[in-house]
């Protein structure tokens, strides 16, 4: 039996057990969802299209990121519902977020006064009791980087909204975000 004499560092010992548990906290911490709330809606234009009105609008949404790790997303479109039908759109431009995170995103939208004219009447009652239920819904696609390797995911989000059609103030909103990750 032949006995080697082992170097022992203590420091050595540190890093590497530092690095074990900061590795299995990132991999095993669960991904939260993010959450998103629409703060405001600025009307930036009115369209005269006879006999339809086209508007162009900003949307200001706050979004929190409450995961460990930043993240990176593609460029997509929310989809804007009124009764069921597609009322506009608004452009979500390609980002990134940090880890633990809140920001403002300012999104153009465009309404389409043909898609509300089909809902008149509706339109006009929303407009009499200051009410109007607006549905939103977007698929965000992006990655998350966990040390060298990126998770890809997709975040569902569906939002129920309502505004005073008159001023555009949020009187009331429900988001619902759904977080898919991918492992490859």
């Amino acid at each position: 039996m032949s006995c080697r004499e082992v170097n022992w560092s203590w420091t050595s010992a540190l890093v590497g057990a530092a690095s074990a548990v900061a590795t299995t906290a990132l991999l095993s911490a669960k991904p939260k969802d993010p959450t998103f709330d629409l703060i405001s809606i600025d009307l930036t234009s009115f369209k005269l299209n006879l006999p339809l009105l086209d508007a162009d609008l900003v949307l200001t949404v706050h979004v929190t990121n409450p995961n460990v790790t930043p993240i990176h997303y593609s460029s997509s479109t929310m989809s804007i519902f009124y009764k069921g039908s597609l009322l506009g759109s608004a452009d979500v431009l390609a980002g990134s977020q940090s880890a633990k995170s809140c920001k403002l995103l300012r999104l153009p939208a465009r309404l389409d006064g043909l898609q509300l004219a089909h809902h008149a009447a509706s339109f006009v009652a929303d407009i009499a009791k200051r009410q109007m239920v607006l549905d939103a819904a977007v698929d965000i696609a992006g990655a998350a980087r966990v040390l060298w390797w990126d998770h890809k995911f997709v975040v569902h989000v569906d939002s129920h909204v309502t505004v005073d059609p008159l001023f555009l103030d949020v009187v009331e909103q429900e988001n619902k975000s759904e977080l898919d990750i991918f492992v490859s």
